[in-house]
């Protein structure tokens, strides 16, 4: 299904987030298109799954109707030419059709999949026929970017304990897909967090590009894997390369987690600071003007 030929590079990307809520604005949707704004893209976004959650943990789910999904999608494509497509929380079975349906129609350029199926608690959120289905999408898309317990999940495997094992189940699930897997170190207890892009089909330069960085030791995560897939969607459709893409990324995360505790959201695992660059640059000016 992918087609990488009808990647045509642009400055502003048009990127469109399929994804749930968050109504504290740290993960989600509302965390998508601030990393898209943040990354120097333009956002647009189709809500699969309307949570109610706060930075303490999720309450409830609302799925609305599979055929407002299908308007959603159509209004969009029929109007704006998307550029790349980041796909966040499909919770159900037929959500995940409908919106592999889609992308069979509209073709985007680029994709790039966040699969999320497993809560921070541990508990799985897909029954056993969706979790088959999203790991058949994996085929259809560019870029999937599980943490450790979701690439256990998608290969029917323990969870990885350390970097080499997550590089190996990484190589693994790129072998059986033809996908690119994004690794990520987050979940291990290392010193550095590093993550990685792993390819077993040529795609990159080499099977394993790595960047690493410094652990930030905060608690204010929230929303960082939806955060980093649609940074990596905008940003890739922006560079088209994929280990460019990874250390840009990178380096604004970093940064994002480094500043995340001067927001002050909510009394759990807060937010990042997806626009500290901006605040910094605004700060520096107002200081500069008062001189």
């Amino acid at each position: 299904m992918i087609d990488r030929t009808r990647l045509a590079l642009r400055q502003i990307p048009r990127v469109l987030s399929i994804a749930g809520t968050d109504p504290t604005g740290g993960a989600g949707i509302q965390a998508d298109l601030k990393s898209i704004a943040a990354n120097g893209g333009y956002g647009m976004a189709v809500v699969s799954a309307l949570v109610a959650q706060n930075t303490r943990g999720v309450r409830s789910v609302h799925i609305p109707p599979i055929d407002f999904l299908r308007e959603q999608l159509n209004a969009v494509s029929d109007d704006v030419t998307i550029d790349a497509v980041k796909i966040g929380m499909l919770a159900q079975l037929d959500v995940i059709t409908e919106v592999r349906d889609w992308l069979f129609r509209c073709r985007p350029p680029l994709v790039v999949l966040d699969p999320v199926m497993v809560a921070t608690s541990g508990d799985r959120l897909l029954d056993p026929a969706a979790e088959q289905a999203l790991r058949d999408l994996i085929c259809h898309v560019d870029l999937v970017t599980p943490n450790v317990p979701e690439l256990a999940v998608l290969l029917a495997e323990p969870p990885a304990a350390n970097w080499a094992e997550a590089l190996a189940q990484g190589k693994r699930l790129s072998d059986s897909t033809g996908a690119t897997v994004l690794v990520k170190g987050g979940h291990l207890n290392e010193t550095s967090c590093p993550d990685a892009l792993v390819n077993t089909h040529g795609l990159l330069a080499q099977c394993v590009v790595e960047v690493a960085l410094p652990r930030i030791r905060t608690t204010n995560t929230h929303g960082t894997g939806c955060s980093l897939s649609s940074a990596m969607a905008t940003v890739q459709a922006r560079t088209g390369n994929w280990a460019k893409s990874l250390a840009e990324v990178k380096d604004w995360l970093h940064d994002a987690l480094a500043h995340a505790d001067e927001l002050e959201v909510g009394q759990g695992n807060g937010p990042i600071h997806h626009f500290h660059r901006l605040f910094d640059r605004a700060n520096s000016a107002l200081i500069a003007g008062m001189r």
